[in-house]
């Protein structure tokens, strides 16, 4: 009896054993998998990139399309006369009326001067019908002569004269509108200098690269104190928003990778009066001590991503005190959802279900003062949070250390007192994404004017981004506000220097043109 008592035990052992042995092949087995679908999924799925090229193919089939479709229609083909007549119901269903302040040039049509059915001359006007067509006149160059009258008194024989005109240039007989079409070309709309030359050169215009290169570095000083403001605006606030991407820089006949930082203040999510702004830096590197340097004398909360830079930022003992480091929900859940997106990790796909749940109380409390805010996250948002890290650290628990999803629930888990940072802090945003919004155009910029010249062009780079997307950011149109700017700062006393910065800007001339109406 004891014999197979003891041969049953062995057998319940080995069965034990196999079994587990089973479990580990099963789950070296999904970890295979898993990491073959990412291999597969990076070198051949749909990353950012390859979707954005995928985005711009479809773009260009469905133009391609539309465009077959217009020239196949028998109406479009030669010698053929369509009359002027009132439109009627449109193919276009969802076409948009052209904008109310766009102006009008009224063409008459002769109207005729008798009846074409039976010869009479007595017409009476019943109305009209207009049909709108959208017309554009090439851009205008004007030589602007101002001419200053000399005098002579008669009792004094002294000449007198007004004064010489103010140039927004010291060299140069470049205007405003001019200056800043070429600065919103290059660092809004990415048009390296060369091919804006290119440009002006088909319109009539001989303008050399190396002259719109000198107009950019001599407006960069013109308008430096506006840059000076919109820092100091920046790091007036409690909370900043932080980040950087690269830029390659010419370097003795080779590139090296620069750095643009971004520093932004925006406060609109939770009801902050404060006008947005965002502020650029420039390094030559990626190491730890130009956040140190750029927030130097400044203190709050850093919404960024893990970059170990920003840690000296919260060591004990800075001056004047420690920042308060905050997690990107966003940076978080990217990781864990592009694993979803490869169908053979669920328990990716359950972590982003619940991180979906913290998104979904924020849209309902955007807007709210922080003191509500942050009362609101520990009665909905706590809880969400609690059960997700107590589930992913029991996840991660039984998966292994080196599996990918283990690696981003580790990602949170880490860095858990920032990420649940704003469980206590009304004023901390759930998201960096301010920061990584204001980077987009330098990611857009780069793979057209592909390098700075020199470390100098790289700060000038930055310099002139403080300045365009700032204005974005108040919903200012950058070329307006600069052209008017570079008009009248060297005019300006310095104490009135902030009426130029966008808000200030934006509000007078509102107020103008309600005093106007």
């Amino acid at each position: 009896m004891e014999d197979v008592r003891g041969k049953i035990g062995d057998l319940q052992a080995a069965l034990a054993a196999s079994e587990a042995a089973r479990r580990a092949a099963e789950a070296m087995v999904t970890h295979l998998r898993l990491i073959i679908a990412k291999m597969r999924h990076d070198r051949y799925g749909a990353s950012s990139e390859r979707g954005k090229r995928l985005l711009d193919q479809l773009e260009l089939e469905l133009e391609d399309l539309e465009t077959g479709m217009a020239e196949d229609d028998p109406a479009n083909g030669p010698g053929t006369a369509i009359p002027v007549t009132d439109p009627g119901p449109q193919r276009h269903a969802g076409r948009r009326p052209l904008p109310s302040d766009l102006p009008r040039e009224r063409v008459v049509i002769p109207a005729p001067t008798q009846c074409p059915y039976c010869g009479s001359a007595r017409l009476t006007k019943l109305g009209e019908s207009i049909t709108e067509t959208l017309e554009v006149i090439p851009r205008q160059f004007r030589v602007i002569q101002t001419v200053r009258e000399k005098f002579s008194c008669r009792d004094c024989e002294t000449i007198t004269q007004p004064p010489a005109p103010f140039h927004p240039l010291v060299r140069g007989r470049a205007g405003p509108h001019l200056l800043a079409s070429v600065l919103v070309g290059k660092f809004a709309d990415h048009q390296p200098l060369n091919r804006q030359a290119a440009a002006f050169a088909r319109e009539g215009i001989a303008l050399d690269t190396s002259t719109l290169a000198d107009w950019v570095g001599a407006c960069t000083a013109t308008l430096a104190p506006l840059t000076t403001l919109i820092k100091e605006h920046v790091l007036a606030g409690e909370r900043v928003h932080a980040d950087d991407t690269t830029v390659p820089v010419l370097a003795s006949s080779r590139t090296v990778t620069g750095r643009l930082w971004t520093y932004v203040r925006d406060d609109r999510p939770f009801g902050g009066p404060a006008p947005p702004a965002a502020w650029f830096g420039y390094s030559r590197d990626h190491r730890g001590e130009h956040p140190t340097t750029h927030l130097d004398g400044w203190s709050g909360i850093v919404q960024a991503d893990a970059y170990a830079g920003y840690n000296a930022l919260a060591k004990p003992g800075r001056q004047p005190a420690p920042v308060t480091l905050a997690g990107c929900w966003a940076h978080a859940r990217r990781g864990l959802f592009r694993l979803a997106e490869l169908g053979r990790a669920p328990l990716a796909v359950e972590a982003v279900h619940r991180i979906d749940c913290l998104f979904e109380v924020e849209r309902t409390i955007n807007g709210v003062v922080p003191q509500q805010r942050a009362a609101l996250r520990q009665q909905f948002s706590a809880p969400i949070v609690e059960n997700l890290m107590e589930w992913m650290r029991d996840s991660c628990s039984r998966m292994s250390g080196k599996s990918p999803v283990a690696q981003a629930m580790a990602y949170i888990l880490r860095r858990q007192d920032t990420f649940t940072a704003f469980l206590h802090d009304g004023r901390i945003c759930l998201t960096n994404n301010a920061a990584e919004r204001s980077l987009r155009g330098i990611a857009v910029g780069r793979k057209a004017w592909l390098f700075a010249g020199s470390d100098r062009g790289g700060r000038r780079a930055a310099a002139m981004y403080s300045l365009i997307v700032t204005a974005k950011l108040n919903d200012v149109d950058p070329h307006a506000w600069l052209a008017d700017v570079i008009g009248r700062i060297n005019d300006i006393p310095l104490s009135r220097l902030p009426d130029l910065l966008p808000w200030n800007w934006k509000n007078t001339r509102h107020a103008n043109h309600t005093q106007a109406a």
